[in-house]
């Protein structure tokens, strides 16, 4: 009889001698791949940004701004809603022409974030794309209806012209992955009160 105890306190031990050796295996299994998953994801992160490049909210139309018009009430408005849209977006940068509606239009985000607005020319898009594509980072770029979309257009090597001024609710999405460049056009769901 005492032999057959010491065997099943063998079994026991033996028994939790693996358990403990597959625990300590597991352990240093889940440890390596974590380390790979922060390793890997640090890497891609330098790899993976997403930009979103809108056209200004609404302009006042009068004789009073004939050249740099500010925003409307309703514009005003949309600028807010866009600030809310990307609100769980990382953004690290934002980019703005020098004019009065199109900074108005990236204020709120630029406050929310914690950020500037710099300026950028549109004069030579092809450049600035350039530079928004070096810097990869995740970026709001506010522009104009004969710019927005052909900057787009530049960043994922498509002819995109410009759009019709009364269309204020297109934010051109466009994830860049490595070489690879994907556009989405996102429509925003914000419309004036009248």
């Amino acid at each position: 009889m005492a032999v057959r105890c010491n065997v099943a306190a063998k079994n026991v031990h033996s028994v939790k001698r693996q358990k403990t050796l597959l625990m300590k295996r597991f352990t240093r299994l889940f440890s390596l791949l974590f380390v790979s998953y922060l390793l890997i994801g640090a890497g891609l992160k330098k790899e993976i940004f997403t930009l979103y490049l809108v056209r200004h909210s609404e302009k006042v139309v009068s004789t009073e701004y004939p050249y740099d018009p500010p925003l409307t009430q309703c514009g005003a408005e949309r600028a807010q809603h866009l600030s809310a849209f990307l609100e769980e977006v990382d953004v690290e940068a934002i980019y703005s022409t020098n004019f009065s509606r199109t900074e108005q239009t990236a204020q709120p985000t630029a406050s929310a974030k914690g950020l500037n607005i710099q300026s950028y020319s549109t004069s030579n898009l092809k450049e600035f794309s350039s530079q928004l594509l070096e810097l990869k980072q995740n970026a709001l770029v506010t522009g104009h209806s004969n710019t927005t979309g052909v900057l787009a257009g530049i960043l994922v090597d498509q002819e995109i012209g410009a759009f019709e001024e009364s269309i204020y609710n297109r934010i051109y999405q466009v994830v860049v992955c490595g070489d690879q460049r994907q556009l989405n056009l996102l429509h925003t769901s914000f419309r004036c009160e009248p």
